[in-house]
């Protein structure tokens, strides 16, 4: 890990009258805990720049009143409207003595899913992990290569030596999105699409122009003729099976 010095100055008064008389003097109220006892002091604001605002894990040493002890930030509380740091939390590194921290994750490498129109997303850019100090990475490397559209990378995928990791077995770390719209598509694809969507619809015309024909014929397969009960009518009126009349009168 990377180091950085930092001079405190030990506090008695642990009040929140103390902590704001501190903050307006540009210094930062903190506790160091981890070791045999507590330790409250404070430090100038300035000096938690480089430790603060990067994404990578720093081991500090604190020069408190003479004495060095080697720590990593465990928590950090802003003011939610000016930002400016409210307090830190320090936890003190013991040979021998497992801590938990939040290691940062970078990803190496170009994904082939990318390559071919997928989009890339992080979800995760920190991990928790349990391990002696000496054993802790200054990051986590992710490999991306060969990851391919609609595949992801989780924890239960990553192994570092001597690195217990404390975050859920199935959470996803990084994934590759498939394009969702067809205009993101190649153009050998998209033009594949659209000859399929046009065969598609010629089945159908064929298909309705078929039941069309079929509803034409009756069910012994003729065709009916006008006249609604399929028996052809006679010119001038309805034949009637016994009598005929004649057009001059009755013969006898």
């Amino acid at each position: 890990m990377k180091t950085l010095d930092i001079i405190g100055e030990k506090r008695e008064d642990t009040g929140k009258k103390n902590a704001k008389s501190l903050r307006r003097d540009g210094r930062v109220p903190c506790i160091l805990y981890g070791g045999k006892e507590q330790t409250f002091f404070s430090a100038e604001e300035k000096s938690f720049k480089n430790l603060v605002y990067t994404p990578d894990l720093i081991e500090v040493r604190l020069k408190i009143e003479g004495k060095e002890i080697g720590a990593v930030m465990q928590d950090i509380q802003f003011h939610p409207v000016s930002d400016r740091i409210l307090h830190i939390d320090f936890i003190e590194l013991i040979e021998g003595k497992k801590i938990t921290v939040d290691l940062p994750v970078r990803l190496a490498g170009n994904s082939a899913g990318v390559m071919e129109g997928g989009q890339l997303i992080q979800k995760m850019r920190r991990l928790r992990v349990k391990a002696l100090a000496d054993d802790i990475p200054e990051f986590l490397e992710v490999k991306i290569d060969d990851l391919v559209i609609g595949t992801s990378i989780k924890v239960e995928d990553i192994e570092v030596e001597n690195l217990e990791f404390m975050d859920s077995p199935n959470v996803v770390i990084v994934r590759v999105k498939a394009p969702r719209e067809l205009k993101d598509l190649e153009p050998e694809v998209l033009e594949e699409e659209l000859e399929e969507g046009e065969e598609g619809a010629e089945g159908e015309e064929g298909e309705e122009g078929a039941e069309g024909a079929e509803g034409s014929e009756s069910g012994d397969g003729k065709p009916k003729e006008e006249g609604g009960d399929g028996k052809p009518k006679g010119e001038g009126g309805d034949q009637k099976g016994g009598g005929q009349k004649g057009g001059g009168g009755d013969s006898k």
